[in-house]
């Protein structure tokens, strides 16, 4: 669902649709804007919901039994004969443990690229970096340069060390532009799950929030240009959270939500929304056992209060980890968003 963000809601449209939505949604090319509109979209459903409102532009700034539904590839693999690939760089130390991540780019003189940052899922408490291996290299051979990140988890390392972590990611990757030959004013993060919290905290968070860390390159910004989040939780204390999910909010938290409410208020991203936050696109299934579609809409109305950039989409049908048709679209919007907000516009201009 897209939430349009800026002026108040300009119109709701209902229609029925018989059957087998999917394929002219696919086909339908989203209208593009001079003001930058953003809609709120169902899919996949009998029934296709459109709140679309003028948009102001802006350039921005599981259960202990189950394991982790395994991270969906937010951008399909490709091969790509100059991408080269270095793993397990070290960008930073924090509580006693190196920081790692792997990075792929593409070899050839060129002007500075964009970067995006990938940040993988696993309730905070697992996953690994090279879940996202396939997506940098497809980042890369779409000309950017990718990287996916590693950071301390839960329930060794508790909140905030996540968020610390991968904004000294964000900060060595700035701070490392020219050698990687990445332009520093255009840098996107994406994510899943909880690495979807990680990322649009990156998106809305600000120096004096106190989250930077101390893993290193603090003289350098930890600020992005624009978020994508797959079904990442936004209000880690909301009364509508699973059973199932709060387990891992214990374990990120240290304590359950109810009994920390000004930790859980700092871990969430709704907390932060603010006007002058990246432009961001979150996706979400209507059948997501972890993570209610709630959580996208609030998160896409407190960005429509404040006039933030962005949309967010919910996914008729779709679970917590997209595959098939989902999945390509997921991969489709990713790339245009990014395209869009890193690639046809120059951040500054």
């Amino acid at each position: 669902m897209s939430c349009s963000i800026g002026q108040p809601l300009s119109r709701i449209v209902l229609r029925r649709k018989l059957a087998n939505i999917a394929p002219a949604l696919k086909a339908r090319p989203r209208q593009r804007r001079s003001l930058n509109a953003s809609v709120i979209t169902l899919r996949r459903g009998t029934l296709l919901l459109l709140v679309s409102a003028a948009l102001g532009a802006h350039a921005g700034g599981q259960s202990p039994s189950t394991a982790p539904p395994p991270a969906t590839t937010l951008m399909a693999p490709e091969s790509h004969p100059v991408v080269k690939f270095e793993r397990d760089l070290l960008y930073g130390k924090a509580g006693g443990e190196e920081l790692r991540l792997n990075l792929a780019r593409p070899i050839g003189a060129a002007p500075a690229r964009p970067c995006i940052v990938f940040v993988h899922g696993g309730g905070w408490t697992g996953g690994d970096k090279n879940m996202y291996d396939e997506a940098i290299r497809f980042a890369a051979g779409k000309g950017y340069v990718g990287a996916t990140v590693g950071y301390r988890l839960a329930p060794a390392h508790l909140f905030p060390a996540q968020v610390q972590d991968v904004k000294c990611a964000v900060r060595f990757l700035r701070a490392h532009a020219e050698h990687y030959g990445i332009d520093p004013k255009r840098i996107g993060a994406a994510g899943d799950s909880a690495g979807g919290q990680l990322v649009m905290m990156l998106g809305v968070t600000r120096p004096e929030d106190g989250l930077e860390g101390d893993g290193g390159w603090s003289e350098t910004s930890s600020a992005v240009q624009a978020v994508v989040s797959y079904y990442g939780p936004t209000d880690l204390g909301a009364p509508d959270v699973p059973e199932l999910s709060k387990w891992v909010v214990t374990a990120y938290l240290g304590a359950p939500a109810a009994k920390v409410p000004d930790v859980c208020r700092k871990a969430s991203p709704l907390s932060y929304v603010h006007t002058g936050q990246a432009p961001m696109l979150l996706m979400q299934g209507t059948i997501d056992p972890l993570v209610p579609t709630t959580q996208a809409v609030r998160m896409g109305m407190a960005m429509s209060a404040a006039k933030a950039a962005g949309r967010i989409e919910i996914m008729v049908g779709a679970a917590h980890g997209f595959s098939g048709a989902d999945q390509q679209h997921a991969i489709e919007a990713t790339t245009a968003f990014f395209d869009e907000h890193l690639r046809a516009a120059r951040i500054g201009k």
